[in-house]
């Protein structure tokens, strides 16, 4: 394992690697991702790995698009690759160039409809618990009179605005892994829809960008076989964190809603799923059989970002360690040096936060990390 002193404390870099500061960012706000990181510290990476117009980025697990936006914004030509269909949506409508008076007469159609009621269709007794009844019904309005929309792009971004005024109105509250549902007043669906419509056109009016070539892809990290070698010249990226593996399910609401054809169950992060283990990267640790399935996926990751890295390209990868009953697993140390191990020269890993892990919710296993892994392509 490498040495502990490789390690060094960055605090100030703790909200930067949560969505926490995108919630105030045009554009970047118009979905919460929990899991994801901040346009401020893409913004940060950039000026570290003195990224420039003339270069290409990926990011093979990009989430809701945060390192594609800013890299639009930036003049950056950029790729982003996630096994998520939601996530590959929702990048999608932020990325789309649009035009603002075409939106806002569409907009102005839509709230010259009359309300009727719709077939909401068979839902869950979740989807049903996390709505009024009227709420309900008036998604189910809204989605058939956005289905007539015929521009894709269009019709996506009022998708994406009906998406974001359902969790206004919902009952639902992500917490952890699971969805805790909480009755409360809340004000009606189209008078949030409608507000929120407006304030994404503002935010287009108020986004600059110098323009470049961005495409999100749905694919899996492990095999990028759509890209070429030595096609990059950084990654700035977050794999799913080791105990978060499932975090898809927490979007089951907005699957069901919206994207009725895919089956949830399916879209658990492929990272780390099959235990079937044939090759042990630590077997002198003597890891649990979900950090070996884990980080053995990692390495797959690992070899597919160095094959479409140039050589001397720039990588960051935002990782947290695991928790266990019996131990923290030093995910940080452990893929440093799976990276060394295929041809990667670790230059830093940032500490940006450390939090309490307790076991029965008395018993204190240790203090887990969340780093930043700065390294480079050396061979």
């Amino acid at each position: 394992m490498l040495d502990l002193s490789i390690l060094e404390p960055k605090p100030e870099w703790a909200k930067l690697v949560t969505f926490i500061p995108n919630k105030k960012v045009p554009i970047h706000n118009w979905f919460y991702f929990k899991e994801g990181f901040s346009r401020d510290f893409v913004i940060k990476i950039f000026d570290i790995f003195k990224v420039r117009e003339g270069m290409k980025i990926l990011d093979p697990f990009c989430g809701s698009g945060t390192t594609l936006l800013v890299a639009k914004e930036f003049g950056i030509d950029a790729c982003g690759v996630d096994a998520s269909p939601l996530a590959v949506f929702v990048t999608q409508v932020k990325l789309a160039d649009y035009d603002i008076d075409e939106l806002n007469k569409v907009s102005e159609m839509l709230f010259k409809k009359g309300f009727r009621k719709c077939d909401i269709g068979k839902l869950s007794w979740l989807t049903k618990a996390a709505f009024s009844k009227y709420a309900l019904e008036d998604i189910a309005f809204f989605k058939e009179e956005i289905k007539q929309i015929e521009d894709p792009k269009i019709r996506n971004f009022f998708t994406l605005a009906l998406m974001n005024s359902a969790n206004k109105v919902s009952y639902a509250i992500k917490d952890g892994s699971y969805i805790r549902i909480h009755k409360k007043p809340h004000p009606p669906l189209r008078k949030v829809f409608k507000a929120i419509i407006k304030k994404m056109i503002k935010d287009l009016k108020r986004f600059k960008c110098k323009g470049s070539n961005v495409e999100v892809i749905l694919g899996d990290a492990r095999d990028l076989k759509f890209l070429t070698d030595e096609e990059f010249d950084a990654i700035i990226t977050s794999p799913p964190y080791l105990n978060k593996i499932e975090y898809t399910k927490v979007y089951r609401i907005e699957y069901e809603l919206f994207f009725p054809h895919v089956k949830v169950d399916s879209l658990r992060s492929y990272i780390g799923m099959n235990t079937n283990v044939k090759n042990d990267p630590f077997p002198e640790l003597q890891l649990p059989l979900a950090a070996k399935a884990y980080l053995s996926d990692i390495n797959k990751s690992l070899e597919e970002i160095r094959r479409v890295s140039k050589i001397g390209a720039k990588i960051a990868l935002v990782i947290a360690e695991g928790a266990f009953p019996d131990r923290i697993v030093p995910c940080d140390l452990l893929i440093a040096e799976l990276a060394e191990r295929i041809g990667f020269h670790i230059d830093k890993i940032f500490v940006a936060a450390k939090r309490v892990v307790t076991r029965d919710r008395t018993i204190k296993i240790g203090r887990a990390r969340e780093s930043v892994i700065l390294m480079q392509r050396s061979i």
